[in-house]
């Protein structure tokens, strides 16, 4: 069975101001995801879910649904405030729990061995088809993968940026992901705020930016830390069930391995509206080499 590509793509994008998962970049109003999928049908990928809220499902699906048809296998999965919630929430509360969480609305979806992206990101066929080679070949119930991106490669000229940057041992495994916050070149150093001290990161650290390869054992360990996390955190209107939480406990937990899997793409995404044109000229000199054509789905 070909794996399943599963994107995030309920975010409330409140640092960009708009809907930007259904923006369009490319010269046919073309988004970001439109890339991502093109690159994994010609990786090997089978399906794609699409895991967004209910609130903006027919504007979505009428972006999606038709120019996909005959091309890959598409479903849709709802990350609803109360899914798999045991309790009653806080009333204050306005958005869902997290990418952890979104994970596991799609547990009665996915069956085989899938790859979990971002829908704001750009990733580069490189990285696709890695991640399939990977699920097709070693992913099992004992180890996971993460796609690896070189820290220089994910900065914005807009803004400081978040990102979890990667402990690895000998073998190229996961030791852990250490969220750095404002992020940002300082006089040529890559640089990050840490208490009000600016510390130094190398710029060939390798980072997450939320491309993982998992095998549906993941929905089992994740409903059990789910529902340990919500219990504490019921009342914390803030609080999000991340994926690291979940690939923190995985590999501190038996025999188990996430493999951070390098790759050569350049990553670029829309973190801050300023952001959007440049996303555009990138895409656009993609065209210009041949790597996409004018129309993506003509």
């Amino acid at each position: 069975m070909k794996p399943t590509l599963l994107i995030l793509a309920a975010g409330m994008a409140s640092r960009y101001g708009s809907m930007k998962q259904t923006e369009g970049f490319g010269p046919s109003e073309e988004t970001i995801m439109d890339y991502s999928i093109y690159d994994a049908i010609k990786a090997g990928f089978g399906r794609v879910v699409f895991i967004i809220r209910k609130d903006f499902a027919n504007n979505f699906k009428e972006k999606f649904a038709s120019k996909l048809a005959g091309k890959i296998k598409v479903d849709y999965v709802y990350q609803e405030m109360d899914a798999h919630v045991i309790g009653t929430i806080n009333s204050e509360r306005t958005k869902p729990w997290g990418t952890g969480h979104a994970i596991l609305c799609a547990s009665d979806t996915i069956h085989e061995p899938f790859a979990v992206i971002n829908a704001d990101d750009y990733y580069g066929l490189n990285a696709f088809e890695k991640a399939y080679a990977f699920l097709h070949n070693q992913c099992n119930e004992k180890t996971y993968a993460i796609i690896g991106y070189q820290l220089d490669k994910t900065l914005s000229e807009h803004g400081t940026v978040s990102r979890g940057v990667c402990e690895i041992d000998s073998n190229h495994s996961l030791i852990s992901i250490n969220e750095c916050t404002k992020i940002y070149k300082n006089e040529g150093v890559v640089v990050y705020e840490d208490d009000d001290k600016l510390k130094g990161l190398s710029p060939t650290a390798m980072v997450s930016m939320n491309f993982w390869c998992f095998h549906p054992s993941i929905f089992n360990l994740s409903k059990k830390l789910f529902e340990d996390f919500v219990s504490s955190n019921m009342q914390n209107i803030k609080a999000e069930f991340f994926i690291p939480i979940i690939a923190d406990y995985f590999i501190k937990s038996g025999d188990n391995t996430i493999s951070v899997i390098p790759t050569s793409a350049q990553w670029f995404g829309v973190t801050y509206k300023e952001d959007s044109a440049g996303v555009k000229e990138k895409i656009n000199q993609l065209i210009q080499e041949k790597v996409y054509p004018t129309n993506l789905w003509q």
